[in-house]
């Protein structure tokens, strides 16, 4: 059974195939049959983890233990509203928290993920869109072009499938439906450099 535990850049969680180059937690949220709730989260402190680390090895979606999720790679999980892991992901977490500061004003990891919680969902669990200059929006931001998800990178929208990126477009200018979380796009835009899945750069340099 193809479990549903892929996370869009549209905030949906998802039932495909590809495994994707990151997992993410948000808490337990399914049950026994390991089917989803209407829960999408039951902590603000969402993160993003690598795939292997010290050889710990997870049974996915097992009673009692957190739900793992799955993204395409880190722009996809940013436009979902997670960040990196402190444990795993050490050093990209420093650098993100460091930047984070900068561009955004907090000074502890508590007030991030507060901010973080706030620009990504509302109350009714619809993600949080934002509308900007095309032209203004950093590398790795998200946004919608005719209704499906794009991958801002260079000079490229890239389109989002859960299996990589296909149909590269010129960016051009004009406004634009965000996806990425409007305090996560600051902290682009100060520095931080999102690792896209390979298909990014191996097919639209």
């Amino acid at each position: 059974m193809t479990l549903q535990n892929r996370v869009m850049p549209t905030g949906e969680i998802a039932a495909t195939p590809e495994r994707g180059t990151l997992m993410g937690n948000r808490g337990i949220l399914h049950d026994a049959d390991q089917r989803l709730g209407k829960a999408r989260w039951r902590h603000p402190h969402w993160v993003t983890c690598q795939l292997s680390f010290k050889g710990r090895r997870r049974a996915l979606m097992q009673p009692g233990a957190y739900t793992e999720l799955f993204f395409l790679d880190e722009p996809t999980a940013f436009a979902a509203g997670h960040r990196p892991c402190g444990e795993c992901r050490r050093p990209v977490f420093k650098r993100f928290v460091s930047l984070f500061h900068a561009a955004n004003g907090t000074a502890t990891l508590a007030e991030i993920d507060r901010l973080m919680h706030r620009d990504r969902v509302t109350r009714t669990r619809a993600q949080v869109r934002q509308t900007a200059a095309l032209e203004t929006l950093p590398d790795g931001a998200f946004i919608l072009h005719d209704d499906a998800p794009h991958l801002v990178w260079g000079d490229r929208l890239l389109r989002y499938t859960p299996g990589g990126y296909t149909a590269a477009l010129p960016r051009n200018t004009g406004l634009a439906t965000v996806l990425t979380p409007a305090s996560t796009v600051a902290t682009l835009a100060a520095g931080y450099r999102p690792a896209p899945h390979y298909s990014a750069t191996q097919t639209h340099p």
